[in-house]
């Protein structure tokens, strides 16, 4: 998101609509909460007034009832609030009609997330998903500026910008817009394609970060890894897969692969916009759910992830691990009665990625999870095949080796995956 020279932050209020009349709905106080830490995840954005505003049904025009849009307009106006954030979905409509009482701008849910996204999308496959979803987003939007689409970096024009001006969003000029951004975006996922394809000849088994935004992924990638991801205490820090390769101390070489975090009421189009973004995870050899285990909400969070992963069609075959993080910040007798059911659960670790406490423990875990995968074989190689003999030992799947007069007797211990590149790459 873009200041104009000399700007300071842009002032913002956010309000929860809780529907009273939704049997299913969340607290409305960890709602409210996780709405702030949306809003601060955006810079140049104070938070300088919050609410819950209890509904039984929205009112079609506003939203909210005469007397409670009064209300608020008077709140709004005696903070001087530039933004209003909604956490929730607001129609075209409603938008224009608040906006115009209460004169400032005003961002759903749907749009804060994708200044989000737009704000964190480092590669290119990442910008042009973005700039997509928030064209099929605006289209719905008779009045919106969209002069992002003419910047080469920042937000997305819906908060604001140098030069902004409202105007009637021409349907016709945005549909033009998405067919190449469609046309870009198939010649990036074909370079990417071409990228897996050249990554799938690397025989080693691909372990896939995911779970809750702020979990703590990019954390416990940074520990395990030793790379410098960006980790910080907000939501959506990492938007792009970032892959390493790691030796486990058991000697196996693996990939870890972070991922973007997922959240409740994520807008079924953008899940299907970032589908691409999280394909690492579809191919993954095993997954490591990261929860945060100190969040009040934790257990609702892990069924927003389960759920998220199932609509993306990862299989249930694919091994997965519950890696409890934050336990650090637990105190002792809960730290201590998590840590005792985490040892007495199958396929649950308790760890924090911040002390380091419980990474032994998880290294076994993942060491034990591929080994379940794997056969034993003996293969006979003649001298001729030193490329062969090469691939393996390359792979890391080498458990012994005899040289006699004919060649090399290896034994090896593969998963049907390596077993299967072996043959295409050797054969």
């Amino acid at each position: 998101m873009e200041q104009a020279d000399g700007a300071g932050s842009t002032r913002a209020y956010v309000i929860h609509p809780e529907l009273t009349s939704d049997p299913e709905r969340r607290d409305a106080g960890p709602a409210l909460e996780e709405a702030v830490s949306l809003a601060a995840a955006l810079p140049d954005l104070e938070v300088v007034g919050q609410e819950i505003v209890r509904l039984q049904r929205p009112h079609p025009g506003h939203l909210f009832g005469t007397g409670k849009t009064d209300e608020l307009g008077q709140a709004i106006h005696d903070a001087e609030v530039e933004l209003v954030l909604i956490d929730g979905p607001v129609s075209p409509v409603q938008q224009r009609n608040l906006e115009k009482a209460w004169k400032v701008k005003i961002l759903d849910r749907t749009g804060l997330i994708l200044e989000i996204f737009s704000d964190r999308a480092a590669t290119r496959e990442g910008v042009l998903q973005v700039e997509m979803a928030a064209l099929s987003y605006q289209r719905t939007r008779l009045v919106r500026a969209w002069t992002h689409l003419e910047r080469q970096r920042g937000g997305l024009g819906f908060v604001g910008g140098p030069g902004e001006t409202q105007i009637e969003a021409d349907r016709r000029a945005i549909d033009e817009q998405l067919n190449r951004l469609r046309k870009q975006l198939a010649k990036v996922v074909k370079t990417r394609e071409l990228h897996r394809a050249a990554r799938a000849k690397v025989p080693f088994p691909v372990v896939a970060l995911v779970g809750y935004t702020n979990a703590g992924k990019s954390t416990l990638f940074n520990r395990m890894t030793g790379a410098e991801v960006m980790a910080k205490d907000m939501l959506f820090a990492t938007l792009d897969p970032t892959m390493r390769s790691i030796d486990l101390p058991g000697g196996q070489q693996v990939i870890l692969s972070d991922t973007v975090g997922f959240i409740s009421d994520l807008p079924t189009q953008l899940v299907a916009a970032f589908r691409a973004t999280l394909e690492e995870v579809l191919g993954a050899d095993l997954i490591l759910h990261v929860r945060d285990i100190s969040h009040a909400e934790s257990e609702e969070q892990a069924e927003d992830v389960l759920s998220i992963l199932a609509d993306l069609g990862v299989s249930e075959d694919v091994p997965l691990i519950e890696v409890w993080n934050k336990i650090d910040l637990l105190d002792g007798e809960s730290h201590d009665a998590y840590q005792t059911q985490a040892e007495r659960t199958e396929d649950v670790v308790a760890i924090s990625a911040w002390t380091g406490e419980g990474l032994d423990t998880l290294y076994d875990a993942i060491d034990m999870a591929l080994a379940q995968d794997t056969a034993e074989e003996v293969l006979r190689l003649g001298f001729a095949e030193g490329r062969n003999r090469a691939w393996l030992h390359e792979a890391g799947v080498v458990e012994s080796e005899v040289q006699d007069e004919d060649g090399w007797v290896l034994t090896v211990r593969w998963t049907a995956k390596q077993a299967a590149q072996y043959a295409k790459d050797t054969g």
